[in-house]
This record gives structure tokens, sequence and C-alpha cells, in this order.
């Protein structure tokens, strides 16, 4: 009797570590919890993104809503598309806007003219655009299902495929995007050297 409780014990330990390891280093509660308390701080850092008066300090928070983006891929077991995410917005776009502030030579500090006044224009078009996002997602994938038992449908291969035969259009464009941002920025910190070079030589004059 003592052996066959024993054998029982020794077997329900053993389901539970074979569970433990399918289950990973989180249950599927901890993973909703997990993503559920990142999703707010990511939803956080983004509100202060497009409310601070401070550039630079917009440009570091924004760091910490793609951070946070990131974060959730890798609990929806994205890696691939998580290390994207940092490489590519972390590590180039962020990089990218603040090329940007130096190079108009953007203020420190706080800049009172950041602000337009049309915070419910832009409230009312986020809210349209998230809405239209929202729908536009679940009605795509309302009667997709993920074979979670199946082969791995996120990998280097799959996703290099679909990144370069149905949206590489997009890509491009961003691509195009981004540098003329880049161009742009040149531009403006050129004029804006050209007109105070004027100012200085009549300083001088007077002198």
């Amino acid at each position: 009797m003592t052996l066959a409780v024993t054998a029982g014990h020794l077997a329900a330990d053993a389901t539970a570590v074979t569970a433990a390891e399918t289950q990973g280093f989180l249950s599927p509660t901890g993973v909703e919890i997990a993503f559920l308390l990142v999703g707010l701080v990511t939803f956080g850092a983004a509100i202060v993104t497009v409310t601070t008066r401070q550039l630079v300090h917009a440009a570091l928070w924004l760091v910490v809503a793609l951070g946070g983006l990131a974060v959730e891929y890798l609990l929806l077991t994205a890696e691939f598309i998580a290390w994207v995410q940092v490489l590519i917005y972390v590590g180039s776009v962020v990089v990218l806007l603040l090329f940007g502030l130096m190079l108009t030579k953007a203020p420190i500090g706080r800049s009172p003219d950041a602000d337009s006044g049309n915070r419910w224009a832009a409230l009312t078009v986020a809210v349209a655009a998230a809405g239209a996002l929202v729908w536009v997602v679940v009605d795509a994938f309302r009667t997709t299902w993920i074979d979670l038992d199946g082969p791995a449908a996120g990998s280097t291969a799959v996703t290099g495929a679909s990144l370069f035969q149905n949206w590489v259009l997009p890509f491009e464009a961003l691509s195009v995007l981004l540098l003329a941002a880049l161009v742009g920025a040149i531009v403006l910190s050129r004029k804006a050297k050209a007109d105070a070079t004027p100012a200085a030589d009549e300083k001088e004059g007077a002198r």
C-alpha cells in the first residue's frame, strides 16, 4: 500500500513538472496578468509621448512605448517580431527622430509652442483611427484560428516571405517617408543657419 501511494505521488509530481515545462515560464493566467500590466505601462507612455511639451522627453517616452510593444510580442511567443520591433523601431526610428531633433536644433526644455491647441481634433482623429484599425483587424481575422499544437507559423522564413511578397510596397513607402523626414530636417537646419548669418553680420556692422 505504501509503495502504491509513493508511486502515485511520484507520478503526480512528474505530471506537474511536465505541465510546468509545457506552460513555460509563466502560467496562462500569469501571462495574461503580465500582458495587461505591460499594456497599461505602454498605454501610459504613449499618452505622455503625445502630451508632453518637451520634445526630447517625448522621444524617450516613445522608446518606452515601443519597448512595451516588444515585450507584448514576447508574451505572445512572437520572438522574431519582438526583436524586429527592438531593432527597427527602438534602434532605428527613435535614433532617426533624435537626429531630426538635433539637426533642427529643437529646444531641450519645455516648448510652449509645442501645443497647437487642436487637442480635441487630434483626439477625435486618434479615436476614429483606433476604431477603424480594430474593426479591420477583427473583421479580417474573425474566423482565423491558430493551431498551437501544429508547426510554428511565425518562423523567419514564413515572416520574410510574407513581408517581401505581400507587404513590400508599404515597407518601401515607409523607407521613403523616413528618408524624406531626414532630408527635411537637414533642409530646415540649413535654412535656420542661413537666416541667422545675416543677423549676425548686421550686429557686427553695427558695432
